[in-house]
């Protein structure tokens, strides 16, 4: 049995790598201390991917690139050699990261979508979603996302500032969510998931439209669930919630009874307002059959700053595994690439990358964010099995998957100022590692 490790230090304001080929040896003298165990007989959920947000802005970041660094980031996500991304999110109709506000359908007495258009979404979002799909070698699962309803199917009658689906277009807001699957598979877009909406508790300056529990309980059962049914699109995915975690098991117990239970395949979550890996415990244990899905994640320059790359990846870090220990089946993050000042954003809401793209110099910049992300799409392959481990610090964060393939994956996570030497064992076998001041370390087990 050996371990391939590889680690990834921020060190001097550039990235240092090493890698390292260690075989175990039996656990002759019964060590106790600085001990790692590993039990794959224990098993908990199964990992189906990692992804990210092809939004507008991403789409029209890249196509600003030549056509060498364009594709260079596709591959780097979605490619062979890539990190492993698999799943996809976008937009229906515009959000935030768009060029600015739009709809399919504009016009308040097209109820019948004669005059439905994907004009916007050809520009940038489809060219992007054929590429990924053509570098991936995994089947690609597509989520879909509603920022808003058209303008004038909201009680506000407008995108931005939150505001309400009118009662009246409940049916229609429906039917044109099913109308956007529906030419989506036609454009052979493998649409595999639906959110019913993006943060639903959220009135933002952009695209935002607010449901309550009993909102959105009311449209998924007497409205969006029938129309998916009389469409033919039963096999879509449902997703609730889709807003941060600190009320995702407060969501899940309101909208999630003997009726919608069939009708809901997954809870989706954020996370801006926190940890809260026990809420996601708690959905776990309550609703074991539900997917738990992390739709999204990003560094708000709001909130902080571009110039801290090693706080911003131990941050993704840190919020992948808690989440993955707390029984995440999904993961995708926001978007997977921006122009140099975190953008484009219609209001302004400019945010940090794993990509940066520079268009005027025709550079790209892949942050450390992007490598910290690898050490866990990469070696956790969808199908992976979360196993059973115990360590003897809390200065360590880990999770451990075992992969179809029979090979482990181990993440180790260290965010302080100190080394931390572990000595990892399973089956009475094993081999010591030191886990550098702030790093993060891949372990891939053969037997």
């Amino acid at each position: 049995m050996k371990i391939k490790v590889l680690t990834s230090i921020y060190e001097d304001n550039h990235l240092v790598e090493e890698k390292d080929m260690i075989e175990f040896k039996p656990d002759q003298d019964g060590v106790e201390m600085h001990v790692v165990n590993l039990y794959p007989q224990v098993t908990y959920q199964t990992f189906r991917g990692f992804g990210g947000a092809l939004t507008e802005a991403a789409g029209y970041a890249l196509s600003n690139l030549g056509e060498e660094n364009y594709q260079k980031v596709v591959e780097a996500y979605f490619g062979k050699d890539g990190i492993g991304y698999c799943f996809i999110r976008t937009h229906i109709d515009s959000c935030d990261f768009s060029l600015g506000n739009y709809s399919a359908v504009e016009d308040e007495k097209d109820t019948q979508f004669k005059t439905f258009s994907l004009i916007r979404d050809e520009q940038y979002v489809q060219p992007l979603l054929k590429r990924a799909m053509k570098a991936c070698e995994n089947d690609v699962q597509i989520m879909l996302s509603p920022w808003s309803p058209p303008a004038f199917m909201k009680t506000n009658g407008k995108k931005n500032g939150g505001g309400k689906l009118k009662k009246e277009h409940y049916q229609t807001w429906a039917n044109y969510i099913c109308k956007y699957i529906e030419e989506y598979l036609a454009c052979g877009f493998p649409v595999k998931m639906l959110s019913i909406q993006n943060e639903p508790k959220a009135v933002q300056t952009w695209d935002s439209c607010v449901f309550t529990a009993a909102e959105e309980k009311e449209f998924l059962e007497y409205y969006l669930k029938p129309a998916l049914i009389k469409n033919n699109l039963e096999e879509i995915k449902i997703i609730i919630w889709d807003h941060n975690k600190e009320r995702v098991f407060d969501r899940a117990l309101e909208i999630i009874d003997d009726k919608t239970d069939s009708m809901v395949d997954g809870i989706g979550f954020h996370w801006y307002s926190g940890d809260h890996f026990e809420a996601l415990n708690l959905v776990r244990e309550m609703f074991p059959d539900k997917d738990l899905v992390f739709t999204e994640g990003s560094v708000e320059y709001s909130r902080f700053g571009a110039s801290d790359v090693v706080a911003n990846a131990e941050m993704y870090a840190h919020d992948m595994i808690g989440n993955l220990n707390a029984g995440m089946n999904v993961w995708l993050d926001w978007n997977i690439a921006l122009d140099e000042k975190g953008g484009p954003n219609h209001v302004g809401n400019f945010c940090d990358a794993p990509v940066m793209c520079d268009a005027e110099n025709n550079e790209v910049e892949f942050k450390l964010s992007f490598t910290y992300i690898s050490h866990l799409s990469k070696y956790i392959k969808p199908g992976a099995k979360r196993i059973g481990f115990t360590k003897y610090t809390n200065k360590l964060e880990m999770t451990a998957f075992q992969n179809t393939d029979g090979t482990l994956a181990v993440v180790l996570l260290n965010t302080t100022e100190e080394e931390i030497p572990i000595t990892i064992r399973m089956k009475e076998n094993i081999v010591e590692i030191t886990v550098k001041k702030h790093s993060i370390v891949s372990g891939i087990i053969e037997e």
